[in-house]
C-alpha cells in the first residue's frame, strides 16, 4: 500500500488526539481496486475503520496489530446491500426517494419514513402515495425550481435537496461554515469522576437512526458494549435498517413525553457511561440529557451551526448538496458514491471518537462531548483526502518531435533515473550503429 492510505488514517488518528506512534500498529491488505469512485472512497472507508480499530485495541490496552483488510471494509460499507432476511433482499430506498429532474437542475428526495412521504406529498399537492403517485411527483417537481421545491419540502417537514456544485457549495453559507470548522470537536465540559470502569460492561445509551450512529453503536456492541437503543413507539427504525444495523444491541420503545416512560429514560441515563444521539440539533434540548460523567456523542447531517444547523439530512441528500454527487456523475446528470460512505465513514469515526474519550477519562476524569456531521465528513472527503491526479505522474519535454507530454516510467527506487535520457527521435532517423562506435 502506497503512502495515501497511511495519510488518511494519520489524519483521523490526529484528530482523534492519538499518540502517533500507534498507527505503525495498522496493517493493511486485501483486495485492492473496490469501491471505485472519482473521489477517493475506498482511502476514506479504510481511514475511518483503521483509526476505529486502533481506538479499540488502545483503549483495551491491547498490542495489536490492527488489520485492516479492503475486503472486509468494502462488504461492511455496504451492508445494506447484502443483508437478506429469510432470503429477501431489503428495501433500501423507496420509490418517491430519488433524483427528480426540476425546471432547471435536479431534486433529491428522501422518503423512506411515512412522514416524510407525506411532508413530500402534501407540499407537491399529490394525494397519496398509490400507483401513479411517482409520475404525479415528477410532474410536480418539474414545473418548480430546485431550490423552491427545496425550500417547501423542508419546510413542511420533509427532505428534499437541490443538486449543487461543488463551487456553488463552497460559497453558500453553509459550506462557508463547514469549511471552516474542523471533521470533529472533542471537549472536556468538567472535572466530573469517569462513570465507566467498575468491571461491569460499557453501557451506551443509543438515540440514533438510520445508518451512521446505528453503525457507531453496532461497533460498540461488538467490542463487548451493552448498548441499548431507545425509539419512539409511533416511529420504529424501519424493518430492514433494523436487521442490518441493530445487531449485538438490545432495543426498546420510550415515549419521553410520558412521565412513566421519561422517569425510565432519566433512570436509565443516570447509571449510561455513553449517550449518541443522531437527531437534528435541537431536536432533544428539552430532555436535559447532560449527566456529570458522561461521555456524549453528538451526530448530525449539517453541523450545529449556520443556516442548515437545525435541518434533517441523510447521507444521499449530503452527497447532493455537497457537490459529491455533481462530481462522481455531473451537474447535467448527477451520481452518487459506490456506498452510503458518509454515513458509514462517520459511524467508525464516532466509535472512535468515543473510544478515545473513554480513554482519556480513564486517566483525566471530565465529562466529554464529541460533536460530528455528515457534512464535515464530505468536506474531509473530497478536499483533504489525495486523490488521483495524472498530472504528478507526466512530464514535458522538447525534442524532434515538438514538445512532448508522456507518463512517467513507474519503475522506481532509489538511485534509480527519474526520466528517460533522452526523447523520441524521428522514426527511421538515427544510424545503425551502436553509441560508442
Amino acid at each position: 500500500m502506497d503512502n495515501t492510505v497511511r495519510t488518511g488514517t494519520e489524519s483521523l488518528w490526529s484528530v482523534l488526539g492519538g499518540d502517533p506512534a500507534l498507527v505503525d500498529r495498522v496493517e493493511y491488505g486485501g483486495v485492492s481496486g473496490l469501491l471505485p469512485a472519482r473521489l477517493p472512497v475506498m482511502d476514506l472507508a479504510r481511514a475511518a475503520v483503521a483509526a476505529c480499530s486502533l481506538a479499540a485495541v488502545e483503549h483495551a490496552g491491547l498490542p495489536g496489530p490492527v488489520r485492516v483488510d479492503d475486503g472486509a471494509v468494502a462488504t461492511a460499507f455496504v451492508s445494506e446491500r447484502h443483508l437478506r432476511v429469510d432470503g429477501r433482499a431489503p428495501v433500501n430506498f423507496a420509490p418517491l426517494s430519488r433524483f427528480w429532474r426540476a425546471a432547471d437542475g435536479w431534486v433529491r428526495t428522501h422518503a423512506n419514513y411515512p412522514h416524510h412521504e407525506a411532508a413530500l406529498l402534501a407540499t407537491l399537492g399529490v394525494p397519496d402515495s398509490g400507483p401513479g403517485s411517482v409520475e404525479a411527483v415528477a410532474a410536480a417537481i418539474g414545473e418548480r425550481k430546485a431550490v423552491e421545491v427545496e425550500t417547501a419540502v423542508y419546510a413542511a417537514g420533509g427532505l428534499a435537496v437541490a443538486l449543487r456544485t461543488p463551487g456553488e457549495w463552497a460559497a453558500s453559507e453553509q459550506g462557508r461554515e463547514v469549511a471552516a470548522r474542523p471533521l470533529l470537536t472533542r471537549e472536556r465540559l468538567d472535572e466530573a469522576a469517569p462513570r465507566a470502569g467498575s468491571g461491569r460492561p460499557l453501557r451506551v445509551l443509543d438515540l440514533t437512526r438510520v445508518i451512521a450512529g446505528p453503525v457507531a453503536t453496532r461497533t460498540l456492541a461488538l467490542l463487548g458494549a451493552d448498548v441499548l437503543r431507545i425509539d419512539p413507539p409511533g416511529n420504529p427504525e424501519l424493518p430492514d435498517q433494523h436487521a442490518d444495523t441493530d445487531v449485538g444491541k438490545r432495543t426498546a420503545a420510550l415515549d419521553l413525553d410520558r412521565p412513566s416512560d421519561r422517569r425510565t429514560f432519566d433512570e436509565l441515563l443516570d447509571s449510561a457511561d455513553v449517550l449518541v444521539t443522531g437527531y437534528r440539533p435541537g431536536a432533544l434540548d428539552r430532555f436535559d440529557l447532560e449527566r456529570p460523567g458522561l461521555v456524549t456523542a453528538r451526530l448530525s447531517a449539517w453541523g450545529d451551526y449556520g443556516p442548515w444547523g437545525g435541518r434533517r439530512g441523510f447521507d444521499s441528500l449530503v452527497q447532493v448538496a455537497t457537490g459529491i454527487a455533481a462530481v462522481e456523475g455531473s451537474a447535467e446528470e448527477p451520481g452518487a458514491l459506490p456506498a452510503q460512505a458518509l454515513d458509514h465513514g462517520t459511524g467508525y469515526l464516532l466509535a472512535a471518537a468515543v473510544l478515545r474519550s473513554l480513554t482519556e477519562q480513564r486517566a483525566e476524569g471530565g465529562s466529554r462531548l464529541v460533536r460530528l456531521a455528515l457534512a464535515q465528513t464530505g468536506h474531509w472527503l473530497t478536499d483533504s483526502l489525495p486523490r488521483y491526479s495524472p498530472e504528478r505522474y507526466l512530464a514535458e519535454s522538447e525534442g524532434p518531435l515538438g514538445r512532448l507530454r508522456h507518463a512517467l516510467s513507474p519503475v522506481s527506487y532509489e538511485g534509480g533515473p527519474a526520466n528517460w535520457s533522452r526523447p523520441p527521435g524521428l522514426a527511421g532517423a538515427d544510424a545503425a550503429e551502436w553509441l560508442g562506435g
